[in-house]
């Protein structure tokens, strides 16, 4: 399954459709986390708030590709995006195992392949290297295989990258 996050205006919506199986509009209309880590323990892979964003656990656990169109907000993800990505805490379990010589949290729902980054807006060359090394850190924390980074000058050239 491929799911596409984005922070891109409603008017992208129809041209993202055809290019993933799930696409999940990063608006900012839904609560961030709490941090209460109930999806950890208390009910795994569902956040105790009802709203769209209740089952992102089980959601972003299905993927197979990853992909995250988001601004540039100094060398990171908007926070639209990642408070989307913060939600979705419970994809793991509070236990740790190692993985690649280095601790990580166990995966609930096994391995994925493609964790893929779109980053428009301005953008230092500094940046492009926090975001790369942000990018990749979150593939290997969250089970991906591999991690890719795109940076585009203009969102007109996000589509050609799906």
């Amino acid at each position: 399954m491929k799911i596409l996050i984005h922070d891109l205006d409603q008017q992208y919506e129809a041209a993202l459709k055809p290019h993933a199986d799930l696409v999940i509009n990063a608006d900012g209309k839904y609560a961030p986390c709490q941090g209460c880590f109930g999806c950890w323990s208390k009910h795994p892979a569902e956040c105790f708030m009802k709203d769209r964003l209740q089952q992102i656990c089980r959601v972003m656990g299905q993927a197979d590709e990853l992909v995250i169109i988001t601004k540039n907000l100094y060398g990171s993800y908007s926070a639209p995006v990642k408070n989307v990505l913060d939600r979705s805490i419970g994809t793991s379990t509070p236990f740790s195992t190692y993985r690649g010589k280095q601790m990580h949290h166990t995966l609930r729902y096994g391995k994925h392949d493609l964790w893929k980054t779109i980053v428009y807006g301005d953008i230092t060359e500094e940046e492009k290297e926090t975001f790369r090394l942000l990018a990749e850190r979150n593939a290997i924390n969250d089970g991906f295989e591999r991690s890719e980074v795109l940076f585009v000058n203009d969102i007109s050239e996000v589509e050609a990258l799906l």
